[in-house]
């Protein structure tokens, strides 16, 4: 039986080592891990950037999956290549599902306070345009954010706040958890909904992801 391969991008400026703890039966699945790439220009359109990301994917039989920004991502992929599915986890499907919090933040270019050569950007970014999400939580998030270049920093912060999705793409699993408080489970329409999951549950509820991730392939 030939293997399903899945491709999996992890969220803004994070590295591959958030789905460490996913666990999938090795005979039927592969994981590989896409890295984020320096954008050619701050100006490099998401889908020209979304086209780049497409050629490290080498396998027929596929699924993309994508964490917070890289769920937008691979959602910008599939308009490019043909996957079986698409698995979102703590993300959005839609602009509209975006937060007033990081509208207001666009409307204000509030992201512009930033500036991508601090090497504390993202944590800075994080803490005002999420809200509520605790500094526990972003230092227990802080060992996987090493993509540090500020051409990508600043690229990738500002595609999240203008990310021109309307409509919800065809063939979306999405699984979100109750206390997110960077994308709020209020604003999310048809999930999957882990009680108690927060914007980082890719890393503590890592087992009973995995267990839908799974229910999910075999359909």
């Amino acid at each position: 039986m030939s293997k399903t391969h899945i491709y999996c991008v992890p969220g803004l400026a994070a590295n591959g080592k958030i789905f460490e703890h996913i666990k999938l039966p090795k005979e039927k699945y592969k994981l590989h891990l896409i890295k984020w790439l320096i954008p050619k220009s701050i100006d490099e359109s998401i889908e020209h950037y979304a086209q780049r990301m497409t050629e490290s994917i080498t396998e027929d039989n596929f699924v993309l999956m994508g964490v917070s920004f890289g769920g937008i991502m691979v959602q910008e992929m599939s308009k490019i290549v043909q996957p079986k599915k698409v698995i979102i986890i703590s993300s959005v499907k839609s602009r509209k599902e975006l937060p007033r919090r990081l509208k207001l933040t666009k409307l204000i270019k509030a992201y512009k306070l930033f500036p991508a050569n601090s090497i504390t950007t993202i944590e800075n970014f994080m803490s005002y345009s999420f809200g509520k999400m605790t500094k526990k939580r972003i230092e227990q998030y802080q060992m996987y954010l090493s993509v540090r270049n500020p051409i990508y920093l600043n690229w990738a912060i500002y595609n999240v706040l203008h990310w021109k999705q309307d409509d919800v793409l065809q063939n979306i699993y999405h699984i979100h958890g109750t206390e997110d408080n960077v994308f709020p489970f209020k604003h999310i329409k048809n999930c999957i909904s882990i009680k108690g999951g927060s914007h980082i549950m890719i890393i503590n509820k890592a087992k009973k992801i995995s267990k839908i991730i799974n229910g999910i392939l075999e359909e």
